[in-house]
């Protein structure tokens, strides 16, 4: 069912400091910071060849990633997400096997521009996980 591995997600508190420090340290290619409202976050991407970090930045107080930093005051991984080429299909399958997918299992869109659903860290060994849809 899932893909390739589309990116490991770090929250962070600094997004300014973050980039410069991987930029300075890795000499990682960094993308322009995207705002996503919908998400409560503002991202950029580490271009990495077989891979992506995405780091998030609150978007306001009600930011699911200001609640983490709250409980994780350095920042720290947040999520990993996984390709799928049908979102609903991935969906109900997962839904039917016991997985539980957060909100209202309606896919919203992500930062690029894809079909996004994340299910329960519960589910899966303690970690958060994001599928985003990338058709092939």
């Amino acid at each position: 069912m899932i893909g390739r591995l589309n990116h490991v997600a770090i929250a962070v508190k600094d997004l300014e400091k973050a980039c410069a420090t991987y930029k300075a340290a890795l000499g990682a290619k960094i993308s322009a910071p995207q705002a996503l409202p919908e998400h409560g976050v503002t991202v950029v991407f580490v271009e990495l060849p077989n891979t992506k970090i995405e780091f998030l930045e609150p978007l306001g107080e009600n930011s699911p990633i200001a609640k983490f930093l709250e409980k994780n005051a350095d920042g720290g991984m947040h999520h990993i997400c996984y390709e799928v080429t049908d979102i609903i299909a991935a969906r109900d399958a997962l839904v039917k096997a016991g997985a539980r997918v957060l909100g209202d299992g309606t896919p919203k869109i992500g930062a690029h521009g894809n079909p996004v659903l994340f299910l329960h860290p519960k589910d899966f060994v303690g970690t958060l996980t994001e599928l985003e849809e990338v058709k092939a």
